[in-house]
């Protein structure tokens, strides 16, 4: 077969996915974008540069110089914007306030499902949060516990270009041995350090909340330690969690201390370095890193 058809085809199903995925903002359909781009792009430049003669050289060996153009490419873009997300005034641990006019749930009938399952589930709201990180942006998050209170689930909705809206879970649990589990599904890099006692696990390719509530069940169990209830604010708990996350990546180098901010921005190089392989990894594997 003729290796144009091949990029049509790439061509028509990158079309189909940016449409569908431009109202369900899914990190599944944005990673199959990207490879079926890749491939456009590849394949594509190689068969016009034969096409036209300039080069002799085999299919593969073009298509592959392309690849690393498109690498490189792709390289700086991530890089001038890890860049300008140092130097912006956007915060990258946010502070949140309490949401008093109760809009967390974005009116969309997957969204809706998902809550009435965490209802069916046993888990009950016990506060709506917010967090406005710049004019017209604004981070929403609910936060519930589980009928016992030893799991506590922030569903936090993140904004997205053409108006879509992507939903994260993030589930925590407090032991008796002093760690604190944390599974969660955020498709967005980190890259950055947690606490010691901190066990981290992100599955951003997974977006079903029952499985991933039953990973973060199976490693409670794995952990054999006992879980311990709730009892501190949401509010307040997260809050101190970005306190203490900020002065942590401050003190490890991922962060410059503040007296060096307004030179230097607010990530090291190490630590953009640090960001440019997750979001490599995230972007084309759907891989985070690990941080046990």
């Amino acid at each position: 077969m003729d290796p144009l058809y091949y990029v049509y085809a790439a061509m028509i199903a990158s079309l189909v996915v940016m449409q569908i995925n431009q109202r369900r903002a899914s990190p599944v359909l944005a990673i199959a974008n990207r490879w079926l781009r890749l491939v456009i792009f590849s394949l594509g430049g190689a068969l016009v540069v034969r096409g036209l003669e300039w080069s002799d050289r085999p299919l593969p060996a073009l298509t592959l110089a392309f690849f690393l153009v498109w690498f490189l490419g792709d390289t700086v873009y991530n890089w001038l914007a890890i860049k300008a997300l140092s130097v912006s005034p956007l915060p990258l641990f946010p502070r949140f306030s309490v949401n008093a006019g109760g809009e967390e749930w974005p009116t969309d009938i997957r969204f809706l499902r998902v809550r009435d399952w965490l209802r069916r589930e046993g888990f009950k709201q016990v506060q709506s949060l917010h967090s406005d990180i710049a004019p017209g942006i604004r981070l929403r998050m609910s936060v519930y516990h589980d009928a016992e209170a030893k799991i506590r689930l922030q569903v936090t909705f993140f904004p997205q270009p053409a108006g879509a809206v992507a939903m994260c879970l993030h589930l925590a649990t407090n032991t008796t041995g002093g760690h604190r589990i944390v599974t969660d599904n955020i498709f967005m890099p980190f890259a950055g350090f947690y606490p010691e006692n901190w066990l981290v696990r992100r599955y951003p390719l997974c977006r079903s909340p029952r499985k991933l509530l039953a990973r973060h069940r199976r490693r409670l169990a794995e952990a054999g330690e006992t879980p311990c209830p709730w009892t501190s604010e949401p509010l307040n708990d997260i809050n101190g969690q970005q306190v203490e996350l900020e002065q942590i990546n401050t003190e490890l180098g991922f962060l410059f201390p503040h007296r060096e901010r307004e030179e230097h921005g607010k990530i090291t190089y190490e630590g953009r370095y640090r960001v440019w392989k997750e979001c490599w990894l995230l972007n084309y594997f759907g891989r985070a890193g690990r941080y046990e």
